[in-house]
């Protein structure tokens, strides 16, 4: 059991549901590309996550006491360990933060994340799917939520997502399971 507050299903993404298109706007990834989720041919995986610390750097302040903030690098790591699985079910991976590029690369050099990391610092995607979000020191973070997709269409949607470093693993056997 975690040493902090879990996440509860406070129904904030009740509206993000199966046939939900994504919107058609591009976000940074750590590769330097830009991303648009809604035009992605295929399958596509996309968990939003809060913020990821650094080592030696302080959380927000109150981190640790705001169900759900923590856990976002186990669950990149997560999906990181997994991705293989991921690939040879022929389903592309993206995580999202309203963190900068910038800092989003630094953490895919530590962790050794093989799949890109988009930047939503503008919150234009956040917005326009009206992400679950939370606020402390003044600053606005995303809930963590899991999408897949298909087409650029929501087709399963996980929130909350309670245990990070589980996610990875939990999509992966739903997409087994959707396979057959």
């Amino acid at each position: 059991m975690s040493a902090y507050p879990v996440a509860v299903d406070d129904g904030g993404a009740d509206h993000l549901i199966a046939g939900v298109s994504l919107p058609k706007l591009s976000l940074r990834a750590t590769s330097g590309a830009d991303i648009c989720l809604g035009g992605l041919d295929g399958r596509a995986v996309i968990y939003c996550y809060s913020w990821t610390g650094r080592p030696g750097l302080s959380d927000p302040p109150d981190w640790d006491n705001i169900p759900g903030a923590h856990g976002s690098t186990p669950q990149t790591e997560g999906y990181r360990d997994l991705y293989d699985q991921f690939v040879a079910l022929g389903v592309a991976v993206f995580g999202l933060s309203l963190q900068s590029s910038s800092y989003q690369r630094e953490m895919v050099q530590r962790l050794n994340v093989p799949f890109d990391i988009l930047s939503d610092q503008t919150r234009k995607f956040s917005d326009a799917m009206a992400l679950p979000m939370f606020e402390t020191g003044g600053l606005q973070f995303l809930k963590r939520v899991t999408f897949v997709t298909f087409q650029g269409r929501i087709e399963r949607v996980f929130y909350p997502v309670i245990v990070p470093s589980s996610d990875a693993q939990e999509v992966v056997s739903w997409l087994r399971a959707a396979k057959s």
